[in-house]
């Protein structure tokens, strides 16, 4: 809040910092960076002047004006790794409930933005992706019993799921206790069962439990799946 009433009337916290304010972005935190209407020179902030209409993808986040969840994403584009930014955009999709198009909206008005190719790549499932052990773990038992990868991370229906098989229409969502344990997760993940119906998909949910203590069940309920759904029907 100092870095940006520093930067004057109508300055928003940016970058990396914004990245941290809005839970997108964990560890130390990130020295302030700021976008103002004017040149401003303060001691440890990295102030900058914001474009035409900049200004506009603002919120204010724990009382501090700050830029847009999608506008932030695509300012740390290329200043992340992959894994970080592949990361930041799950926490945009379940603390904040931002989509592909939020951001493509962003991206339409900033199309020469560093990063922004690799950022599009990664919305639109582009760009094989794991966020966690869990999924690390589902994947490579599925290769070791032989059972067809499913896509991960792809965007479904205008929401990335964790794995969908979609030529024969079966989504699965991996429930691991830390992003599934607020009400908030609980109803998104009403939701996607729901819109994975209402594509047309089968649908599984399981847990840590499943994947990495008891696997088995889960395997043979994933491998009668798959059998079923590739066996052509008989006229």
């Amino acid at each position: 809040m100092a870095a940006v009433r520093a930067c004057g009337e109508g300055a928003l916290l940016a970058g990396l910092a914004a990245a941290h304010l809005h839970a997108l972005i964990t560890g130390r935190e990130p020295a302030p960076e700021v976008l103002a209407r004017t040149e401003r020179k303060v001691p440890g902030v990295v102030a900058g002047r914001a474009r035409r209409g900049e200004m506009g993808d603002a919120v204010v986040r724990l009382g501090i004006p700050v830029i847009s969840v999608p506008r932030t994403l695509v300012s740390v584009a290329a200043r992340l790794p992959e894994g970080r930014l592949a990361r930041a955009c799950h926490e945009a999709e379940v603390r904040h409930d931002v989509t592909p198009r939020d951001v493509e909206a962003i991206l339409a008005r900033r199309p020469t933005d560093p990063g922004v190719a690799r950022l599009r790549a990664m919305l639109h499932g582009e760009s094989r992706i794991t966020l966690s052990q869990l999924e690390r773990v589902f994947l490579a038992l599925l290769d070791e019993v032989g059972l067809p990868l499913p896509r991960t991370n792809r965007p479904a229906g205008g929401r990335r799921v964790d794995a969908r098989w979609p030529d024969i229409r079966l989504t699965v969502e991996l429930d691991g206790y830390r992003f599934h344990r607020s009400r908030h997760a609980w109803e998104q993940d009403r939701r996607r069962e729901r819109e994975a119906y209402a594509r047309g998909d089968d649908f599984r949910r399981y847990t840590y439990g499943d994947v990495l203590e008891h696997p088995e069940p889960m395997l043979r309920e994933l491998r009668g799946l798959l059998d079923v759904r590739r066996r052509p029907e008989v006229s």
